[in-house]
């Protein structure tokens, strides 16, 4: 086959460092995930959906043919941490975590979680960042380590 061909979505969820409520201002976190979706079209890898809270985002992404998942990460997380302190100096402390989760995802699944990762203030009303973690882990069958998946 001469042509390559990708369909690849990923489910990537990240918290801040510590899960310190650095995007508490609803404003400012939809600019953050305005910024997180153009670094993923940027690496070719349009994000379908950025959403999330104070502590933590989701990306509905799907994976470009020349991209693999650490490497789309890393980018994310470096070029959007040293943006957010550009754009709010009281966010000098501002950090990703070290960890992300990342979950391949069937096309068919695509809307049913984009409408999931759209209803996430409402989600976290009752349920925390981390049980929410450990439930989507749970889900895909992906082992935790509580010592290192909470920095």
């Amino acid at each position: 086959m001469s042509q390559s061909l990708v369909q690849i979505y990923v489910h990537i969820v990240f918290s801040t460092k510590d899960r310190i409520n650095f995007l508490k201002d609803a404003v400012f976190r939809s600019e953050v995930h305005a910024y997180l979706a153009g670094i993923c079209r940027k690496q070719d890898c349009p994000a379908l959906i950025v959403g999330g809270v104070a502590d933590h985002v989701h990306i509905l992404s799907r994976l470009g043919k020349q991209t693999d998942v650490s490497s789309l990460i890393r980018e994310i997380k470096r070029d959007s941490s040293g943006w957010v302190k550009e754009q709010k100096s009281e966010l000098s402390d501002f950090y990703w975590q070290n960890g992300y989760g990342a979950f391949s995802i069937s096309p068919s699944h695509a809307r049913r979680l984009r409408t999931y990762i759209e209803a996430q203030e409402r989600h976290h009303r009752r349920e925390t960042f981390q049980e929410e973690f450990r439930r989507i882990c749970a889900k895909y069958g992906v082992a935790i380590d509580e010592r290192y998946v909470w920095d």
